[in-house]
């Protein structure tokens, strides 16, 4: 029995070293995250601004050929002018051309206007991207970094796994089943010290009767109260 009661000491410690090491690997991989969600979330801005740029300066080619076509039909009627020769013809042709430079000066108005939203967008879109630029730069070393330390924890995981798996086929099926189970439902601690009377995994009095078994070494005794399985400590009963 003493020599099952070690072993699944050696595996509790182990188990609890694993589960820790899991979960510093769950933080460096959160923080990973953080940093693509920043940066992605800054491209993403980025992104949405050179597609409103793009969309203006659209506009703006269409209204830049738009005043062409005007500039030509103003040209065209003011050509035509010196061959009129009715007083009707000549007003209404006249009419023709100040409805045409009407246009143009609205068409150059807009233009006007969509070349101070693109300046202003350009000036957002120039500002985010050096925002992007600078995070790269401050989180560059980091990213780097959080990938060696992943890479070191699925190493010392992998082969934390392979000893547990040994460890674990030296225990009879039975007692094995039983230790994943607690493991499961006593957030990783399946196996506490029983010191002076008390469980030490939910800091419970033991019935006297009980206690008193743990130094028979007679079989594995577990708490009433949170069903883990219990030891002694020579070190701290003597």
């Amino acid at each position: 029995m003493q020599e099952k009661l070690e072993l699944l000491r050696d595996l509790q410690e182990m188990d609890t070293d694993l589960i820790r090491k899991r979960g510093e690997k769950e933080a460096l991989e959160a923080e990973q995250s953080t940093i693509t969600a920043d940066l992605d979330k800054v491209q993403e801005m980025i992104d949405s601004l050179e597609a409103e740029i793009g969309g203006l300066e659209d506009q703006r080619k269409d209204l830049s050929q738009d005043l062409l076509v005007e500039e030509g039909n103003i040209k065209r009627a003011e050509e035509r002018l010196p061959t009129i020769k009715t007083q009707k013809e000549y007003v209404a042709l006249l009419k023709e051309v100040d409805s045409a430079k009407k246009m143009n000066k609205d068409i150059q108005e807009s233009i006007g206007r969509l070349d101070e939203k693109i300046e202003a967008l350009t000036g957002d879109r120039d500002e985010k991207a050096g925002e992007l630029e600078e995070l790269n730069g401050s989180v560059e070393g980091r990213q780097g970094e959080i990938k060696s330390s992943i890479e070191a924890c699925d190493k010392v995981l992998t082969e934390g796994d392979d000893k547990r798996d040994a460890l674990l086929e030296q225990l009879p099926k039975q007692l094995r089943k039983r230790y994943e189970m607690l493991l499961d439902r006593r957030a990783g601690i399946a196996i506490v010290e029983a010191r002076q009377g008390i469980c030490l995994g939910c800091n419970m009095n033991l019935p006297p009767q009980l206690y008193n078994r743990l130094f028979t070494l007679d079989e594995i005794q577990t708490c009433p109260h949170c069903n883990r399985m219990l030891y002694l400590d020579p070190a701290t009963t003597a």
